[in-house]
């Protein structure tokens, strides 16, 4: 029924107004840190990154997660998840770093030391203070997961 809400109409969110300019953003840092050539290589290693971590995961830790990306990488973040799927346990970051790789293994460019580097684009295009508080609440692996590591 129009007009029988009698509240103000709501503004667009800024992070959804400025989610294409922002997600160009993080693609383009995050093609330069990774030093891939294209947009398509940088996808591919970010969703790698981003599927590993998400597997170990239970849905509304992952939810709780997802709350602090931007919107676009929200989106990438669930996208053809299954919560149902077995959850393994963070593992050492080495094997973390391999299991990267596999990730659509015959189209994957991950570089070694893809989750430090992605980890480090993430955090300057995320709020920081949510970001850890968010992580701070995940299972044990999860903080160190996203940690930049030189």
């Amino acid at each position: 029924m129009r007009g029988a809400n009698k509240d103000p109409p709501m503004p667009m969110p800024q992070e959804y107004f400025s989610a294409s300019r922002d997600f160009d953003a993080f693609m383009q840092d995050a093609k330069a840190a990774l030093g891939h050539q294209s947009h398509h290589q940088t996808y591919t290693t970010i969703d790698a990154v981003l599927t590993v971590f998400r597997r170990r995961l239970a849905a509304a830790d992952g939810l709780r997660f997802a709350s602090a990306l931007p919107p676009v990488l929200r989106a990438i973040f669930v996208k053809g998840w299954d919560p149902e799927e077995a959850r393994p346990q963070f593992g050492p970051r080495d094997a973390l770093e391999a299991e990267v790789k596999t990730v659509r293994r015959h189209h994957n460019f991950a570089p070694d030391g893809a989750i430090g580097i992605v980890a480090g684009v993430l955090r300057r295009h995320v709020n920081g203070e949510d970001f850890d508080r968010v992580l701070a609440t995940l299972p044990a692996g999860a903080r160190d997961y996203w940690s930049v590591r030189t």
